[in-house]
């Protein structure tokens, strides 16, 4: 009883808090970069309806880059508020969850019917949820990772798939299965409790060592050379990330169990052989 009065107190409270925010006035940069992000994805949406779905893939990775300067400005200019945080997840939603799912349907899932549009949705679905999880999640997980994959990570990995069909001339990959596979996968990555890495710890605007700028020049170069193959590399490997680093624990803590515990007696092998003869 106490604890719902308590839950009640601080809904009311928040709720205030964020009438005061908008009263205020409302911080216009940081919002901005949120608007040019679903402008970006509602571009793409329309260009995949269009049937330019490279288009609409190059659109969907225009919006991944606002998105993440939308957060790095509000940060760096100390204009964080809950009004731009809900905004920020309308949009992705827009954009990394509807525009993607059409995007996937339209291209390759369509001639399987029911079955297409049904994983087309669910994608959505699992997107509309991850956001949702994270809202409520983020003042109580560690910033250093994300619990399941993050939603603009699902839609860059279904543009930069598309992108590296175009770039082999594979236009129409018509009925595949192992991209209506990949899609369900993708949807179950992003609700999955799977551990990814945020990079928010690697802060671009502070001092780092002279070797970290030869890596980022030569990763640039690497993309320049060939985007659409390592765009999908780079994203293919982050997809895969999270599982690995899963198996990998579960791998390490089955060890654990099985391997017997010793105990330290003081005495060497030799000893230790000795005293069992």
């Amino acid at each position: 009883m106490q604890a719902n009065v308590k839950r009640k107190y601080s809904n009311r409270r928040r709720r205030k808090k964020s009438d005061d925010e908008i009263r205020k006035g409302i911080f216009i940069l940081p919002n901005l970069f949120t608007t040019a992000n679903l402008f970006s994805g509602f571009f793409g949406l329309i260009a995949a309806v269009q049937g330019k779905f490279n288009v609409a893939a190059i659109a969907i990775l225009v919006s991944c880059m606002f998105d993440i300067l939308d957060g790095k400005v509000a940060r760096l200019t100390k204009s964080s508020s809950r009004f731009g945080v809900e905004y920020d997840s309308l949009a992705d939603l827009v954009a990394f969850g509807v525009t993607p799912a059409i995007l996937m349907y339209l291209w390759t899932l369509q001639p399987f019917g029911r079955l297409g549009w049904s994983a087309a949705f669910f994608f959505v679905a699992c997107g509309a949820l991850r956001l949702a999880r994270f809202n409520v999640q983020v003042d109580s997980v560690q910033k250093k990772y994300f619990v399941g994959l993050p939603i603009p990570g699902a839609a860059c990995m279904v543009a930069t798939t598309v992108l590296i069909f175009y770039h082999f001339d594979i236009f129409r990959p018509l009925k595949s299965y192992i991209l209506l596979l990949a899609t369900f996968g993708l949807s179950f990555l992003m609700i999955s409790s799977i551990k990814y890495n945020s990079f928010k710890d690697s802060d671009l605007f502070r001092r780092k060592p002279f070797q970290s700028l030869l890596m980022m020049v030569f990763l640039f170069t690497i993309v320049a050379a060939r985007p659409s193959v390592m765009l999908f590399s780079l994203m293919l490997l982050y997809t895969l990330s999270g599982p690995a680093r899963y198996i990998f624990g579960l791998q390490k803590k089955l060890q654990e169990k099985i391997s017997p515990t010793t105990v330290d007696t003081g005495e060497s092998e030799e000893d230790q052989v000795t005293t069992v003869k």
